[in-house]
């Protein structure tokens, strides 16, 4: 089966259009950027308060990275965790619900094409957003001295993980044409994967290790340390191939039945 990267960048262009033409983008952004700049903020006025009491005990004090770097972008995970499902939630549920997706089906555009497409107009969103927040580090080496390492790998990481959210979300939003449902679920299945790994303390070591390999956090860790590890790389672009590859299943069940 032939697979066109010119049929797909046109579903993901329009897709990505889409969502300015609506108040959907805006208000995310928008909420977004507010929450950061309060964080960045916040961050950054206690790192320099503690900063002044460590040299006026003779103290070294702690890093930008440790200081800064690391509390903003691992807080702004959890924003992503909470905002995906509103950018994710309308991408297949709309269409079956305006019953557009018989024209999609019937088009001539494969499954596959239409599944990474769609993922890709909310990654762009995610991407778009990430971009936003380039003069927080932007600030940071005008006043500072940070590393860079820990800021390109906390970018790169929080962007893998984001996608991770973006492709269950275009699970769910394919299995339900109640976007409501489709946000709710994408939410739940991310906090889940999040969290999954609280229970490896009460387990044996085998399922303890399955467990701590299965959170999507724990991976992160590496990245927010400015260590690029391709083990992680590897589990995040498995976990999207995944859910993509589940929502190709939904969509030819979905085909066969109508």
């Amino acid at each position: 089966m032939k697979f066109s990267f010119k049929k797909m960048w046109t579903i993901a262009t329009k897709d990505f259009k889409t969502y300015f033409t609506s108040p959907i983008a805006y208000i995310v952004i928008a909420g977004f950027l507010l929450i950061m700049g309060w964080m960045f903020f916040f961050n950054l006025s206690h790192f320099n308060l503690q900063s002044m009491q460590f040299k006026q005990f003779g103290g070294k004090g702690t890093s930008i990275s440790d200081g800064i770097i690391r509390p903003l972008y691992g807080n702004m995970n959890v924003i992503f965790l909470f905002l995906v499902p509103f950018i994710t939630m309308r991408l297949f549920a709309e269409e079956r619900k305006m019953q557009t997706i018989q024209l999609l089906m019937t088009s001539p555009i494969t499954l596959g094409e239409m599944v990474v497409g769609k993922f890709l107009s909310a990654a762009m969103l995610v991407g778009t957003m990430l971009l936003l927040t380039l003069f927080y580090p932007a600030i940071l080496f005008i006043y500072g001295n940070p590393d860079f390492g820990p800021i390109l790998t906390s970018y790169l990481g929080t962007f893998l993980l984001s996608c991770c959210y973006v492709s269950t979300g275009v699970f769910f939003s394919s299995m339900t044409e109640n976007q409501i449902v489709a946000g709710a679920l994408t939410f739940a299945a991310g906090l889940f994967f999040w969290l999954i790994n609280w229970a490896s303390q009460s387990t044996g070591p085998v399922f303890s290790d399955i467990l701590d390999y299965l959170s999507l956090i724990q991976h992160y860790n590496n990245f927010s340390q400015g260590i690029l590890d391709t083990t992680d790389v590897i589990f995040y672009l498995s976990f999207i191939g995944l859910g993509l590859f589940f929502t190709n299943r939904v969509l030819d069940s979905y085909r066969w039945r109508s």
